[in-house]
């Protein structure tokens, strides 16, 4: 089969890309400057080309501070680029993974882990622009596409919190860090598994929405004491503080843990605990990746 990946500059593309070569799939991976997936043209002239049996879409516009004050660029690449990649898939017979995000909720469920069918009621124009992306997909290719939810991502490539709290380990010496937000840190390299073993299924047995996150919940401040003692540091020079301590344009979703039922249901197993997934993470983080203090 061959897979097209779209968005393959950025974290979850690339280790997405990776993770294909590494199964011996013929894969296509295609980065912003390559394809961008607000002209039609563009999104019709791949896949004319590379005429992918399954198409990633890794792309997205993710400065969710950012999205507040510039809405329409964000649906453009969140929402109408989606439509054009599912409409093109439409006409080329290929399936399509598409990747969005927690923020379609409101992220004030408290205890209960949102499942795939919960209803959506995003706070942010970030979570509208992802919202609309998701329905596009689901629209133009109902039978055939699958529409991937993840959240709290980091990785070997780009920025993270993970890597950020590596960084901040060697400079300061002690770290606030927000313990009134709960969501679940998920290895991007995770991630990108999950949808290599998903995507032969998509259009057979599977569609609609999943959740891939990790399995397990926890608060920015949990995962920074967790990544301090992984690298051999005092967890308890991270020091907790609320979000209003950091105040943003976007509103961060309070509790935004997402219930992972449909792996069972389509016979995979369910996501491993995001502690279990970091400690085999991190020594990758810290020897392949520079370290740079994010704002």
């Amino acid at each position: 089969m061959k897979w097209l990946v779209t968005g393959a500059g950025g974290m979850l593309g690339r280790d997405t890309v990776d993770e294909l070569t590494r199964r011996g799939e013929q894969v296509t991976g295609l980065d912003r400057a390559a394809l961008d997936i607000t002209r039609a043209e563009a999104v019709e002239r791949a896949l004319s080309e590379h005429r992918p049996g399954i198409v990633v879409n890794c792309a997205a516009y993710t400065a969710v501070d950012d999205a507040e004050t510039d809405e329409e660029r964000a649906t453009l690449v969140n929402g109408v680029g989606p439509r054009l990649l599912a409409r093109a898939c439409a006409a080329h017979g290929a399936r399509l993974i598409h990747v969005s995000t927690d923020y379609v909720f409101s992220g004030d469920a408290r205890t209960t882990p949102y499942p795939e069918d919960h209803p959506t009621a995003p706070r942010t124009a970030y979570g509208r622009s992802k919202l609309a992306g998701e329905r596009a997909v689901l629209e133009e290719l109902p039978g055939t596409s699958a529409v991937v939810r993840t959240a709290w991502l980091y990785g070997v490539h780009g920025t993270s919190f993970v890597r950020t709290m590596i960084g901040l380990e060697a400079r300061r010496p002690t770290v606030d860090v927000v313990d009134d937000q709960r969501g679940q840190p998920t290895w991007s390299a995770d991630v990108a598994a999950r949808m290599a073993d998903l995507g032969p299924r998509v259009g057979d047995d599977v569609h609609g929405v999943l959740h891939a996150t990790s399995s397990g919940e926890a608060t920015w401040y949990d995962l920074a004491r967790e990544v301090f003692r992984l690298i051999g540091a005092d967890p308890d020079r991270v020091r907790p503080t609320t979000g209003a301590a950091f105040p943003r344009p976007a509103p961060r979703p309070a509790y935004s843990v997402l219930a992972h039922d449909r792996w069972q249901d389509i016979g995979l197993p369910a996501p491993r605990d995001w502690r279990v997934a970091l400690h085999e993470a991190l020594p990758r983080i810290r020897k392949e990746s520079p370290l740079r203090e994010t704002p």
